[in-house]
């Protein structure tokens, strides 16, 4: 099977008018793409399912549900908040982190997802 193309007759308005799609979707491409890059890491899209699950939790509670270290827990936290994903409140000397839905909405299709999956599974 050839994966070669060979273009026998080009759309140029076609070709055009995606390009100009493209130009004016630049920044909520950028902005997807930077969204996917952060859920598409095992560690990170458990927490954001967690978060959406739960609604508020501590990086100690990450640590033992995930098996890895708070400081760990506190890198991948560090790097959704950074993205604008999450948002933490100090409470005393405990941080808890919460979902910032307007800036998640791409994910919440596939973290129902996953919720419905879980009591699935549960049932």
């Amino acid at each position: 099977m050839s994966t070669t193309c060979i273009r026998v007759l080009a759309d140029p308005v076609q070709i055009k008018e995606c390009k100009g799609t493209l130009s004016r979707l630049e920044g909520q491409l950028d902005l997807t793409t930077k969204i996917f890059n952060l859920a598409g890491n095992a560690a990170r899209l458990k927490i954001l399912f967690l978060l959406h699950k739960e609604g508020e939790m501590c990086p100690c509670d990450f640590s033992d549900i995930l098996g890895i270290s708070v400081g760990g827990v506190s890198q991948h936290l560090r790097k959704l908040k950074d993205a604008g994903m999450v948002r933490d409140k100090k409470v005393g000397q405990t941080v808890f982190y919460t979902m910032i839905p307007e800036n998640t909405q791409l994910l919440l299709p596939v973290l129902q997802i996953l919720s419905n999956q879980s009591k699935t599974i549960l049932s």
